[in-house]
């Protein structure tokens, strides 16, 4: 058997409508996954879920803010009515309101941040862990960043909320693992995508970013996709609590 195949399981990815979270959702499934899409503009998503099942493969938009608890809670609630089972979550919407000085950082940009990159992942895995634990396990992927192990220059909000996820994924594996549901990480370097705009739409910081990264150049979204297909498959069924670095070498330089 294939141990990267996803036949007959069901995955939901946040954030789904671009980027990162589309390319993860494309490639799962490729390799046989329903996937449910997510993010707060339901027309975007049927763009993309209108892709995947037109390749031949199965998609299913949901519109959920992944900053609120009543659209999560409503989310799940659908997933269990629909298909009654749920064997993977990929936790991939993020946010980073606030580009500049931590000091000057508002009360604004920091609940917005927590609520995306924190509160909103937490919940998630919680209404997760239920539908998991009725079916004997499952595949819980965070995407974090390098930036919760470095932070990165004028991200310093973004950068404590990813390395907060990192310290939950760590958490959660440790406490989920007798259920059988494993719990990993995904960190992220520099990729091309609309989120990294403020930094790969700027000459002068792409370019110093670019010294310090020994690829020499930025990830696209698809460069990050088969890390998660890795971290969600029977491939690394021995697999939990890892944080996977994909930067092109730029933690090591």
């Amino acid at each position: 058997m294939n141990p990267f195949s996803l036949e007959n399981k069901v995955a939901v990815i946040t954030g789904g409508s671009r980027g990162i979270g589309k390319a993860i959702a494309k490639l799962l499934a490729e390799s046989g996954a329903h996937v449910i899409l997510t993010s707060r503009k339901i027309e975007s998503l049927k763009e993309v879920a209108d892709e995947i099942n037109g390749a031949g493969n199965k998609a299913t938009p949901i519109a959920c803010h992944a900053g609120s608890l009543d659209q999560i809670e409503a989310l799940y609630k659908e997933i269990e009515e629909k298909f009654g089972r749920l064997d993977i979550l990929v936790n991939n919407a993020a946010t980073n309101p606030h580009f500049g000085n931590l000091l000057d950082a508002e009360d604004s940009m920091w609940d917005k941040t927590v609520e995306v990159n924190l509160k909103g992942p937490f919940f998630m895995i919680k209404k997760a862990v239920a539908l998991m634990k009725k079916n004997g396990g499952g595949a819980i992927v965070n995407v974090s960043s390098i930036n919760g192990i470095k932070p990165g220059l004028f991200q310093g909000v973004y950068s404590v909320t990813k390395a907060g996820l990192i310290n939950m994924t760590q958490s959660f594996a440790k406490e989920l693992a007798a259920d059988n549901i494993r719990v990993n990480a995904l960190l992220p370097g520099l990729t091309e995508t609309k989120f990294a705009k403020a930094i790969t739409d700027n000459e002068d910081i792409q370019k110093e970013i670019f010294k310090q990264i020994p690829m020499g150049r930025a990830a696209q979204p698809e460069e990050m996709a088969g890390a998660v297909l890795y971290l969600v498959s029977d491939a690394a069924s021995f697999t939990t609590g890892t944080c996977l670095v994909c930067d092109g070498g730029y933690l090591v330089s």
